[in-house]
């Protein structure tokens, strides 16, 4: 009988859907599933935390969707049914768009005291803050329902009470009855675009008067294609299109203000998933995800996508783009971008998501499947503290990325993970090989109990494929302790411990799965070290 053999695998790369499974052959530490996974920076692919209610979980407008989110101040706006909210810990809500508010704001008491002035349309919510003079910055929500004006909102004051602050509300008239849709903040300017009469234009206020569209230094432009979004980012404006992308320059120069082309032959699908990251703008193209660095021409040079390797599933999205709705937000402290998208109808259960991890190799991704997330947001509150928030479309708005399950409106529900890799040849196709067992290099967060798989010959009915193992984590232990049991114990050492599975069956490849549905705490799963026999020629 042939000697044992080792193969050793870390796993790396993420999710790759764009090559056939001969091609695998050579990368066996990507994955072909990834599934509420994400790719670890530190290496490996961790499965995902779930979400939380914010607060108490009250709504801020009973079972009106969540149509926009915005970290703003110590809390969070959030925009749903016909009205613009604020909530600091997510127990209570202050409805913001007030009628009749003060030339110089209100306090509290008469803030909430006044009647409200509903937004006869509103949907999906845009937000751009400008810092300007006052403590928290003055916010400006565009949205993409007919006939809504931008609405203007700030709060001045710093005592850690609502009830010690000062409250101004208005909306904005942009260019007599142009109605934005899009909106952001550049070089002290409130610009605008994507209005239902001006589908071509943007329109920005004058300097430092972000609510007035009249005074010295507004404007507008007329592009040659219908704009979809707008970001500032640096020193210039990038105005997103349906089939280009463009650059606004000098805005404060009346002489040498200018709307340059990044490219003519490539758009944004939608204006939802543009995101500042890792120093460039990421953004959905027709052809997959791009930044603004790579898209740009270089001579008559254009680079790729970035997704090359989920190209399939981007293939999918586009095709049906117009069905889709789309949010997206970046989390900074894991080097993350996400970008969810569903139906308006879809359940949370058929909600889908795509996670892009920048690791030294570049972007690597994975897929998140039971997370609704019509609208997300991350940002920097007052304090300095990261926040991420997510809402749906029952109206419930969610601390994202925290816990260990899933918890819409209230009920906890399982986080389902799966790895799966490629088929292992182990070098050698043609050879029959028997696996003597399997360590997985597995770092768990608390209890853990994956299930590791294995399939033999692409799961081919004419093998004998193995049982499943459990690999359980219980109690703290050290990988080769003498009282350390396989199923029983837990591997919980700063190392990456391994867990020894033993596998019986035989094949001339076979493929590792990785999954669980539970409630348990996130793990990392690190490599594979396989001990093998080659028994001959087949």
């Amino acid at each position: 009988m042939a000697a044992s053999q080792p193969f050793s695998v870390a796993l790396q790369g993420g999710l790759d859907k764009s090559v056939n499974s001969l091609e695998l052959l050579q990368t066996p530490g990507i994955a072909t599933k990834l599934k509420n996974f994400e790719v670890s920076t530190r290496g490996g692919y961790r499965r995902i935390n779930g979400f939380t209610a914010f607060g108490d979980g009250t709504r801020p407008n009973t079972s009106n969707a969540i149509e926009g989110l915005h970290i703003y101040a110590d809390g969070v706006i959030a925009a749903s049914g016909t009205n613009i909210y604020f909530s600091q810990d997510g127990d209570s809500w202050l409805q913001l768009n007030k009628a009749s508010v003060a030339a110089d704001g209100d306090n509290y008491t008469a803030f909430t005291g006044r009647s409200a002035a509903a937004r006869t349309s509103q949907t999906k919510a845009s937000f751009a803050t400008f810092e300007g003079n006052t403590v928290y910055g003055e916010v400006v929500v565009t949205d993409e329902g007919s006939g809504v004006k931008p609405f203007y909102f700030k709060m001045t004051g710093t005592g850690s009470a609502l009830s010690s602050r000062t409250y101004f509300a208005k909306e904005i008239t942009v260019s007599g009855t142009h109605y934005p849709k899009y909106c952001a903040i550049h070089d002290k300017h409130l610009v605008v675009a994507g209005a239902a009469t001006a589908l071509n234009t943007i329109f920005y206020s004058g300097t430092s008067d972000i609510d007035d569209f009249t005074s010295t230094g507004s404007g507008s432009i007329v592009l040659d294609d219908q704009v979809v979004g707008l970001k500032s980012f640096r020193n210039e404006l990038f105005v997103f299109c349906k089939n280009s992308i463009y650059k606004l320059q000098n805005i404060n120069s009346a002489t040498t203000i200018a709307v340059v082309p990044v490219t003519k032959n490539v758009g944004c699908v939608d204006g939802k998933t543009i995101q500042e990251f890792a120093g460039d703008l990421l953004f959905l193209a027709p052809d997959g995800f791009r930044t603004i660095a790579g898209t740009a021409r270089i001579g008559d040079v254009e680079l790729g996508t970035v997704s090359k390797t989920i190209h399939p599933i981007i293939n999918d999205i586009v095709g049906s783009n117009s069905i889709y709705e789309y949010s997206s937000a970046v989390l900074r402290d894991k080097s993350q971008y996400r970008m969810f998208y569903s139906t308006s109808t879809a359940s949370t259960t058929n909600s889908k998501g795509i996670i892009g991890t920048l690791t030294q190799r570049g972007f690597e991704w994975s897929e998140t499947a039971g997370i609704q997330a019509p609208a997300i947001a991350s940002g920097f509150s007052y304090a300095g503290k990261e926040k991420i928030f997510h809402g749906d479309r029952d109206g419930y708005v969610y601390n994202h990325d925290t816990g260990n399950t899933f918890n819409p409106a209230g009920t906890s529900v399982n986080i389902a993970a799966e790895y799966q890799s490629p088929d292992f040849d182990y070098g050698d196709f043609g050879t029959l090989k028997t696996l003597d067992h399997v360590k997985v290099s597995l770092f768990p967060e608390g209890d853990v109990s994956p299930t590791l798989r294995v399939r033999f010959d692409f799961d081919s009915l004419d093998r004998l494929q193995p049982g499943d193992a459990n690999i359980i984590s219980a109690t703290p232990s050290v990988f080769g302790d003498s009282v350390a049991i396989f199923g029983t114990s837990k591997f919980g050492s700063p190392e990456q411990p391994l867990v020894r599975a033993a596998v019986v069956g035989s094949g001339h490849s076979n493929f590792f799965k990785i999954f669980s549905n539970d409630s348990n705490a996130p793990y990392t799963i690190n490599g594979l070290y396989i001990n093998y026999r080659p028994s001959g020629r087949q």
